[in-house]
């Protein structure tokens, strides 16, 4: 079976999440600066069986996009191009920083790693990747 990645797309960084190659458990992978993210990507799906990408969809509480959403439509849609025979699904990412900011806590880091937005930008990805992997299992 082929892993599942997801994606929390930022204007700086972006943070990544993938499965295992049977699609139960999400595992944040890295954060990476955002100007790299296609040379990474082609980089690890020549190593890696990727099916699916999930790539956040960011709204705000009423349901209308948010700011950043103009941009990472931007980006699936150039990711669309690249990969053709990848699936992209949208999944709203509502609530994955305050979550993985949450769990960061839960976790015992202390102040100074908790400023780390790169980890968050991992951990947000892993949130939205599990999300993801529960409601499939419903």
């Amino acid at each position: 079976m082929a892993r599942i990645l997801a994606i929390d797309y930022g204007q700086k960084r972006t943070g990544i999440a993938v499965t295992d190659e049977l699609q139960i458990i999400a595992s944040g992978l890295t954060t990476i600066p955002t100007e790299t993210v296609f040379d990474f990507l082609k980089t690890y799906f020549s190593k890696e069986n990727v099916s699916k990408v999930l790539i956040g969809d960011p709204m705000q509480m009423n349901g209308q996009p948010s700011q950043s959403a103009d941009m990472i439509h931007a980006f699936a849609i150039q990711f669309q191009n690249q990969f053709p025979a990848i699936q992209v699904v949208r999944v709203d990412e509502r609530f994955t920083s305050k979550l993985a900011f949450q769990s960061m806590i839960d976790n015992g880091l202390n102040k100074k790693q908790r400023q780390n937005k790169a980890l968050l930008d991992e951990i947000s990805a892993t949130i939205m990747l599990q999300d993801y992997l529960t409601r499939k299992m419903i």
